[in-house]
């Protein structure tokens, strides 16, 4: 899609305070930490609980969480394929800002697209960026279903709906892997944790 023609006029302002300056007064560096899978994987759960762990280490966080953004800034997209593109660029957008407040920012969203998943992370620039697949059999989280979305589903009374009637293309490469039917949401956190440890996010 292409700018409106006025955008064309625009230009970026410079800033004299950039992200890592920003990040240094937290004592951190900046990251966003995209959380993609099917519905009822544990994408939310497992972002929790990572916010809870770093939370407790005195680290600036914030968590953008698929539902609950589309309660306002995403209010008026639906779930056509459309829909799902502009509902992932505008949080890629929202979490490329936060990063560049220093934030180490948690996004938790189906994402179902591998290209959408590849605009945030070429979004993300100077900030790190960690794709972390939540991955649960679709059968389990029929199985799950915390939201009774896959029984409307099945009978028609949702449309467009990721690994149902429309599709979800897996991460080849993500940074994390978890296999959410077999390890517990904290053990999972843990994990994503200690691997923004190893490339330094946040201290040992």
């Amino acid at each position: 899609m292409s700018p409106p023609e006025n955008n064309r006029e625009l230009h970026w302002q410079p800033m004299l305070v950039d992200a890592a300056s920003r990040a240094r007064i937290k004592s951190q560096n900046s990251a966003i930490v995209w959380f993609t899978g099917l519905s009822g994987a544990g994408k939310s759960t497992v972002a929790n609980q990572v916010e809870i762990l770093l939370h407790a280490q005195g680290l600036h966080t914030y968590l953008l969480d698929g539902d609950n953004i589309r309660h306002g800034l995403n209010e008026d997209l639906g779930f056509t394929i459309q829909d799902r593109v502009e509902n992932v660029r505008r949080v890629a957008h929202v979490a490329r800002l936060m990063a560049d407040a220093g934030l180490i920012v948690l996004v938790a969203l189906i994402s179902p697209f591998r290209s959408d998943r590849e605009l945030a992370r070429a979004l993300a620039s100077a900030s790190s960026f960690v794709e972390v697949f939540v991955d649960a059999p679709l059968e389990e989280c029929i199985r799950r279903d915390p939201k009774g979305l896959y029984k409307k589903a099945y009978f028609g009374e949702v449309k467009n709906f990721t690994g149902i009637s429309s599709p979800y293309e897996t991460p080849q490469n993500p940074e994390i892997h978890l296999h959410s039917s077999s390890k517990e949401p904290v053990e999972m956190a843990l994990k994503v944790c200690q691997y923004l440890e190893r490339i330094g996010i946040v201290s040992k």
